[in-house]
């Protein structure tokens, strides 16, 4: 819901960022994997119950995520390169979740799983739509920088790190949280699955 708002704010930033990063030594690709690597960290460090860690690796990661897109932009956008970033940042949000699951089993596994489940839905109509779309070349304005179709909803990226960053600043109330992120994001999974069908069944109609 908020990332067609965010995404031109922060654009500036990360393009001056990315000037700086564009030397021969470095791509976008790494960048990604770098960015994956660092986000790695927050499973042990939830694990351990090291939250302001973990707080700073997500945070890293997300920064990372934006300048391996602008990077990409400055020297042209790949299939290969969209595919790593949308794979590594599904795992990322997934290891989140358990992270916090294995820091309190008993109080936060049930919350993680639905969490988790949650995520499913939001992550495969999100795919599924995105690889129907480039099949019928359906343009997406409010996301054009990206390598492929961008579905809204109600949780997208935006939302979904808010929400990492409220559960290591009050981790206590991961499973609130959780459950309440959760039923958002089937809402979500509701209407994306309603409006894609309804925009690919008028393709054949």
């Amino acid at each position: 819901m908020l990332d067609r708002h965010l995404h031109p704010r922060l654009k500036p930033a990360l393009n001056r960022l990315a000037s700086v990063l564009d030397k021969p030594g470095m791509s976008p690709d790494g960048l990604t994997l770098t960015g994956f690597a660092i986000g790695v960290l927050a499973l042990p460090f939830l694990a351990l119950g090291w939250y302001p860690a973990a707080l700073i690796a997500i945070v890293l990661n997300r920064l990372l995520d934006g300048l391996d897109g602008a990077l990409a932009r400055r020297r042209g956008l790949t299939d290969a390169g969209g595919f790593l970033d949308i794979a590594l940042d599904f795992l990322f949000y997934a290891l989140v979740p358990f992270g916090f699951a294995l820091a309190a089993p008993a109080e936060n596994a049930l919350a993680a799983a639905w969490l988790l489940f949650a995520f499913i839905g939001t992550g495969s109509s999100f795919l599924a739509f995105a690889a129907l779309a480039a099949k019928h070349n359906i343009d997406n304005p409010g996301y054009a920088h990206k390598s492929f179709y961008y579905i809204g909803g109600l949780t997208e990226g935006t939302e979904t790190i808010a929400l990492f960053v409220l559960c290591c600043l009050f981790p206590a109330h991961f499973a609130l949280l959780a459950w309440a992120f959760g039923a958002l994001c089937w809402l979500t999974t509701t209407t994306r699955i309603w409006s894609g069908y309804v925009t690919l069944r008028s393709l054949t109609s």
